[in-house]
Parts: structure tokens; sequence; C-alpha cells
């Protein structure tokens, strides 16, 4: 029985097997399985992605994602790839934040996937590639995004051919986009919806140019371009316009008054330009406006009436003009605003109490202007507070620190006085009490704060007492600044071995004690270390390399003994090195490898006992220092912090409280230092200024050193410099201070340009030195250069020792009082020989100097 049911069973299976699985044989049934993707698009995809190796890591804070191919599997499931579902080509490929790093050559096989409609390779870096004029031949591209792909040169005409665009991404690159090809490229993408060129220089584009743009436009972001001129189009077009972003251009003149008809805009950012005049009226027909940022023009007047209109807005920045009146209640109708920006204008009067009845307002930036009211209480839900640059004096008051919203609180640069409050919101992140009139000690309950990101007390003065290695419980801190108080002890060593968030230590001028922490943990996050102005002894702590980070260290003004830290040169992204003023020792004997400093702006070793010759082989690494196009932002803000430095500059000490990517300086000075100027430093051409004073240098004036067209403040003396001043220092045409007094150079000093301005001081102690301003005059011939060789035989004699260095005493103090004064005269007046030189006819065509714009305050928020 059981063998019949067995049977049975087996009989039923083959029965199912046969009638669900067997093919059939009849044409209409038959279909062979699909091959979505091409092979030889498998392929292409494949080489294309070998081509490039990935970043070991990743700059920014955005997370990277991971990109899986496998060969021998369907490509339309790979990460990123998008198919055709019918015919099985790649029409998408989406590799943004890829990690890719490598060059995109022209014979890319990315460029044989003709069918691409999406392509995206955005926040990769490409090695300064240029945009390929293959990417041409990708005509059905509808969406191009290489947005911050690191990607430089012309932007080439033929992305023109891409008609069907309707989405280009070309911001935050090294890119230039010249008069023709954006011609081209206006009048040829017309179905164009959004454009984005931020970054993209368009300098010699002109205004006129935009108007053959498409109409269709709904976003146009044209941010840091160079943009010059009026207002570049008329509104009238682009109706369908909901985002405007021209910040950060040269755009001059009124503000268009045809927002009539526009309806659709939601974001206008118009800052950052010279923009100048009333608001226009129009402006408050913008009903759907949701964000109007203006700041850092020249706008005047009142605050329109009819910002009532306004409804929608949910941020208002009007910071940086000159408005002034009172600031109108008609701001109250803004019931959805939680950004109030209006620090730096001239308004009068008190600010409206109904401006507190805003509930929805969680950012409040009153910063210069005053007076600030008491109701600010009574925004429950602010959770950002700026009252800086207000003037604003007494005690801080009670009612800032019970805000239970609050977690940014800026008062910087005012009056306040007396103690820090012991009663903290537990909800503060960032404290920002700097530049004001603080006293006391810091109240335990700051080390309370649990999610305390930001301290800065710097600047009070007498804030003191010890710093407690409680500090170091504040795991999440990003940036401390306590530099120039009173705060004595010794620094807690936990400070080296930090927790992995901390990017900013400043504790500068103070009166610290004892070592610099010697323990730094590896894979810390610090970019910026300053102790600068302290009492530290002891040795710069080798376990610093794991700073790997660090892009800045000032460990200038101390008593440290130590020779130089050659270990620092295996940091690679160092910009800033200052260790002068320390009783530094020893040679330098150069570096291990070819990249070492290579990003290197500011070397300052001055004022050590530092000996043997000059380290040539630093300054052939010194690639940043070679390069003159450099951008000119501000070098580094991490979290609204800006880089700052004390530096001794044309011999006045000066606080940048804004550190410039071109503010380029190498000062070995008062050191013992041998030998001749390496010719290498003519290399260096974004110096501005170069001091090698008060060593015992010997030889002549290096010729190359006229390269260095850049230079502003050249300081050789002090030396035992022989032979004449090279004639090529004439076309320094930027040179505002030159000393080159107590050598012993000879002949006749160089005339025309920079050097009919320097006076007397100048030159002096160089006894055969000859002509105006100095007394001694020139025979006939004497103007004729020599050839360097002349000055060769002569090197051996300053070997063996001249007996300069006994003649050179005492001029110290006497040359930073001479060229302060010299440099604080020629600023004020021209010098009288020259200006009696001027008179008799001589020299008429002699350049006015380039004066540079004072650097402005730092310490605001960005």
């Amino acid at each position: 029985m059981m063998g019949s049911v067995l049977l049975l069973s087996q009989i039923l299976c083959l029965l199912f097997f046969h009638s669900h699985f067997q093919p059939s044989h009849s044409s209409s049934n038959f279909s062979s399985p699909v091959q979505l993707c091409p092979a030889d698009q498998s392929l292409a995809l494949l080489q294309f992605k070998a081509s490039f190796s990935l970043m070991s890591s990743y700059p920014s804070r955005d997370q990277p994602k991971t990109v899986l191919w496998r060969e021998g599997t369907d490509c339309c499931s790979w990460d990123g790839v998008t198919c055709n579902m019918k015919t099985g080509h790649v029409i998408g490929l989406d590799l943004g934040y890829s990690m890719l790093h490598g060059t995109l050559h022209s014979s890319s096989t990315l460029f044989s996937l003709h069918h691409l409609q999406k392509l995206d390779l955005s926040h990769n870096d490409f090695n300064r590639s240029f945009i390929s004029s293959s990417f041409g031949q990708l005509l059905h591209l509808m969406y191009l995004n290489l947005n911050s792909s690191n990607f430089a040169g012309q932007v080439p005409p033929e992305i023109s051919h891409l008609s069907r665009l309707k989405s280009l991404d070309l911001s935050y690159n090294i890119l230039m986009l010249e008069p023709i090809s954006f011609i081209k490229l206006a009048q040829n993408l017309t179905q164009l919806r959004e454009l984005y060129l931020n970054r993209v220089n368009m300098s010699l584009v002109a205004p006129s140019s935009f108007m053959n743009l498409s109409s269709s436009l709904t976003s146009l972001q044209l941010r840091y371009c160079g943009l010059q001129g009026v207002f570049p189009f008329s509104l009238v077009k682009f109706k369908q316009l909901e985002y405007l972003d021209l910040g950060s251009n040269h755009f001059i003149g009124p503000m268009p008054d045809d927002f009539a008809n526009h309806s659709r805009l939601a974001w206008l950012d118009l800052s950052g330009n010279s923009f100048q005049g009333h608001l226009p009226f129009s402006l408050g027909n913008l009903k759907q406006l949701s964000h109007l940022l203006l700041s850092g023009n020249k706008f005047t007047g009142q605050i329109p009436n009819r910002f009532s209109n306004l409804t929608q807005l949910i941020q208002l920045d009007l910071s940086n003009n000159k408005f002034d009146g009172k600031i109108l209640s008609s701001l109250e109708n803004l019931e959805k605003l939680n950004t109030l920006i209006l620090y730096v204008n001239d308004f009068t009067g008190e600010i409206p109490d109904c401006l507190f009845n805003l509930t929805q307002l969680t950012t409040l930036d009153l910063s210069n202007n005053r007076p600030i009211p008491s109701q600010i209480s009574r925004l429950s839900r602010l959770s950002e507070l700026d009252l800086s640059h207000n003037l604003l004096n007494g005690t801080i008051p009670l009612s800032l620190f019970s805000m239970p919203s609050l977690w940014f609180l800026s008062l910087h640069n005012n009056h306040f006085s007396g103690c820090i409050s012991p009663f903290l919101s537990n909800s503060l992140q960032y404290i920002d009490f700097s530049h004001n009139k603080l006293y006391g000690q810091i109240p335990p309950s700051v080390f309370k704060l649990e999610k305390l990101t930001v301290l800065i007390l710097s600047s009070n003065d007498k804030l003191t007492g010890n710093i407690s290695s409680v500090i170091c419980k504040l795991k999440f801190l990003e940036i401390l600044d306590l530099s120039n108080n009173s705060f004595s002890g010794f620094i807690p060593q936990c400070l080296g071995n930090f927790s992995d968030n901390l990017l900013v230590l400043n504790l500068g001028v103070n009166n610290f004690q004892g070592n610099i922490p010697s323990v730094y943990l590896e894979r810390n996050s610090l970019r910026y270390l300053d102790f600068n102005g302290n009492q530290l002894k002891g040795v710069i702590p080798p376990s610093m390399i794991n700073c790997v980070n660090l892009e800045f260290l000032d460990l200038g003004n101390n008593m440290i003994d130590d020779t130089f830290p050659s270990f620092l040169e295996m940091l690679p992204n160092l910009e800033v090195i200052i260790l002068r003023s320390n009783k530094l020792h020893g040679s330098l004997k150069g570096p291990t490898a070819n990249d070492s400093f290579s990003k290197l702006k500011i070397f300052d070793l001055s004022n050590n006992s530092l000996s043997g010759p000059l380290p040539t082989q630093y300054f052939n690494n010194f690639k940043a220092m070679m390069s003159v196009d450099q951008d000119m932002d501000y070098m580094r803000v991490i979290n609204s912090y800006v880089y700052s430095v004390t530096m001794t500059w044309k011999g006045l000490k000066i606080e940048f409280t804004k550190i410039q990517i071109a503010l380029t300086i190498l000062d070995l000075s008062c050191n013992k230092f041998t030998g001749k100027i390496p010719e290498s430093f003519g290399k260096l051409k974004s110096l501005k200024q170069l001091n090698l004073s008060h060593n015992n240098l010997i030889g002549y004036i290096q010729p190359s050193l006229g390269n260095l067209t850049n230079l502003e403040s050249l300081d050789l003396s002090s030396n035992m410099l022989a032979g004449r001043i090279p004639q090529q220092l004439v076309d320094l045409t930027f040179l505002q201070v030159l000393n080159l007094s107590y050598n012993q150079l000879e002949g006749s000093r160089p005339l025309g340009k920079q050097f009919n301005t320097f006076e007397h001081g100048s030159y002096e102690g160089n006894l055969r030195l000859c002509g105006l301003p100095l007394k001694v005059k020139c025979n006939n011939g004497e103007g004729q250069q020599l050839p360097p060789s002349n000055f060769e035989k002569e090197d051996s004699m300053f070997e063996e020792g001249f007996g300069w260095k006994a003649v050179a005493v005492g001029y110290g103090f006497g040359f930073l009082f001479g060229v302060s004064r010299g440099y604080i005269l020629f600023r004020t007046r021209k010098p009288a020989w020259f200006v009696k030189m001027v008179e008799r006819g001589g020299h008429q065509n002699t350049k006015r100097l380039r004066r540079k714009n004072a650097p402005r305050n730092g310490g605001r928020r960005h």
C-alpha cells in the first residue's frame, strides 16, 4: 500500500514539473531573457571608474558614497547607474560624493555613453582637469552637475552644444568663462531652467549678455563671479525666476525697480555688492519672497513700509548698509520670520516692542546697533543671539542666560564688565564674550555645559586663575580661545590628547608656565594651535607629528630651548609656522621629502640663535610662496572663527585679525645664519615681506630678488653683504620699505621707480655707497653696474671673519625705531630730498605707491 502511494506521488510531481517548467515551443509564447545593459556600456563604465583612485580622506563633512560595481553583473543594478528599461542604454550616472581622484581625459570611456541624460560628477577631485570638449558629444544630456570637483581652465564652448540641458552646475571649481563662450551658451541652451556658475570667473562678461539667457529660467546663481557694472538684466523677461543669487560681485548703482510682476520669486540674494540708493518701491510686490539678503551694500534711507506685504519672509538680512531712521513697527507683520539680521547700520531710536512679538524668531543679530531693550527675553524660541559691537556696558543681563532655546550667544566687542555669571543655560553651545572688560575666574558651571562646542573669552585682560583639567570633559568642544588674558599656572596636559573634535586651541598672550602639552593623539583634528606670548619652556614635543591636519602653529615669544623641530615637515597642511623669540639653536639641515612645507605661507624664525647656512632645500619646497595665482579670500574660517596673527610688518608690530592667503612672509632675522643669500629666493614670487637682517650673511645681494615683484618690504640690514645693489631691484614697484643699512655695499645706488622714494636710513652704514639721498656724491662712471661674478673673490675674506659682528652690535633697537619712524613718515608725506629732485625736473614719472587697504576688523561671524 505504501509503495503504491509513493509511486502515485512521484507521477504527480513529474506531471507538475512538465506543465510548469518545460519551455513552450510556440513562437507566440517564447521569450528569451533581456540583457538590460549592453556589454560595451558595462565595459565603458568599468574602465571609466578604473581610471581613478579613491581619495584617502574626504575633506567635506558630507558623507561620501561607496560605489560598488561588479564585473559580470547587470550594470543597470549598479550604484548610481540608471538605465532605459526598454533599450538597456545607460541614461543616468550619479557619482556625486564618490571620492574619485584623478584626471578626466578627453579620451575617457565616459564620453562613449551617448545616451546619457543625467550626469552628476559633483564633489569629487579631478585634479584640476580641464572640462573636456568631449562633453559636447553627450547630446542627450538634460542634467549636468560638475560642482566642487576641482576642474580648472576655460569652460569649453562645446558645452553650448548640449541644447537639451535643463540644469547646468559648474560651481566652485577653478574655471573661467569667456564672453564668446557665455554668449553661445546663453543663446543655444534655450531649455535651461537652472544655471549655477558660482565662483566661475566671468569678469570679462558684459552685463548685457545675460539678456540672452532662456526666459524659462527658474534658478540663477552667479555668486563670486567677478561680475561688474550695473544690474545685468531686466527682470521683466525672467518672470519664471524663483531663485536669484548675484551675491559677492561688483555690481553698482541702484537696485532695479521692476519686481511688479514677479509673483514667483522666493529667494533674492544681492549681498556683498556695491548697490546704493533707496530700496525700490516694487520690492513690496514679492509676496512669495521667503529669503531677502541685501547685506554688504551701500543702501540708504529707511526700511520701506511695503515690507509689511512680505508675509512669507523667513530670513531678512539688511546688515552692513547705511539704512537710517527707525526700525519700522510694520515688521511685526512678518509672522513667519525666523532670522533677522540688522547689524552695522545707522538706525536710530529704540527697537520697537512689537518686534519681540515675532514668536517664530530663532536668530536675531542686532550687533552694531543700540540700545538693546530688556524685552528681548520674550523671544522664547530664540536660538541665536548676536549683540556684538554695541558699546553695551554694565554686567551681562542674567535674562540672557535663562532663554531655554538659546544655543548661540555672542557679546563680542562691547564694554561689559564684572564676572561671568555662574547661571548658564545648559542649552548653550556657542559662547563668545571676547573683547570686553570681564574679570575674575571662569565659573565651574562653564565646564558643565555638556554640548559646548565654542568658548571664546579672548581679550578681556583681567580674566585670571588657573585652567582646570576639568575643561577636558567638554567632549564636543571645537574651539577654545582664552588668549590675551591673565591666566596663569600650567597648561593642562590633557589638552594635548583632547577629543577628536577640537579644531582650534588658542591660549596665546597669557602667563602660562611649564612645558607644552607633550601628548597629541593620532588622528586628532587640531588645525590651529597658538601658545604665543607665554613663559613656556622645554622642547617642542615630537608627538605633535600626529597633528596631521594642523594649518597654523604659533609658539613664538616663549622660552623654548630646542633645535628646529624638523619633524614639522611631516605635517602636510601647515600654512603658518611662527617660532620667533625663543631659544632655538643649531642649524637647519633641510627636508627629507620634496613636498615638505609645500603649503607654507608664513615662516617666522626670527630672534633665536639658529646658525649655519640658510636652508636652501627648504626654500625650494615653498611651493605656496612661489605661486602668485592665489585666492584673496581669508585663509581659514572654522565654525565662524577667523584665523589671526600678530607679525612684525614693515617694521611695525601689527595684528592681522584676518589672515589673507596672499599674506606671505619669510622672516629669519636676528639669528646667526651664515653664508650667502640663496639664488632660489628669487622663486618665491608671492612674498610680501622678506627679512634676513641681523645675521652673518656674506657675498652680494642676489639679482634674482628682482623677481619678487609682489614684495612690499625687504630688509637685509646688519649683515656683511658686499658689492653693488642690483639694478634689478628697481623693478620691485610695490616695494614700500627697504633697509640695506649696515652692510659693506658700494657704488651708486639704483635710481628710478620706488628707489626714488627711499631715504637715507635705507642705506646708512654702507661707507662706500654714493648718490642721493646719501651725502657721498658719485664720481663719473660710478653708475655702471658690476657683474655679480666680480664679488666671488671677496667671499673668502668674509668667510674668514671680517669683524663685522662687532661693528653691527647696538644697531638692533636703532633699526626698529628707524624703520618704524621712516615708514610712518613716508606714509604721511614725501621725503624732502625726493620733493627737491622732482622740483628740479628729475624723475617726474615716478609711480605712486600702491597702498594696501588696512585689514578689516575681525571677530564677526561669516
